[in-house]
């Protein structure tokens, strides 16, 4: 990110974007004062904390995970907390409240 932003005069007209996909460059962690944690093992792997946030910084990742009762289940739900701002809406349409809103340390 440069140090100084563009003001509006120097804005494309309609504010554009003339670049796609820099929007990667500009991680929005900084911006969370809670984080989010995902329980792995009362996660049902149902996809929505994943279509709900607006970043997508969920990721559905193929790594295998067995509960403490012995459930398999082939794919994890992680965070990219590069990019989590977090907004907690993962948390808030959990149905079975997998994902806590923990304080962020620094």
């Amino acid at each position: 990110m440069s140090s100084r932003l563009p003001s509006w005069r120097e804005l494309p007209v309609g504010a554009i974007i003339l670049e796609p996909g820099s929007s990667r460059r500009y991680k929005t962690h900084e911006w969370r004062t809670l984080r989010p944690v995902i329980n792995q093992d009362k996660c049902i792997r149902c996809r929505i904390c994943w279509s709900y946030c607006p970043e997508p910084a969920i990721i559905e990742a193929d790594k295998p995970y067995v509960t403490s009762t012995n459930r398999r289940y082939e794919v994890s739900y992680l965070i990219d907390y590069d990019y989590c701002k977090g907004c907690g809406i993962c948390a808030q349409e959990c149905p079975v409240k997998a994902i806590e809103m923990v304080p962020e340390v620094r």
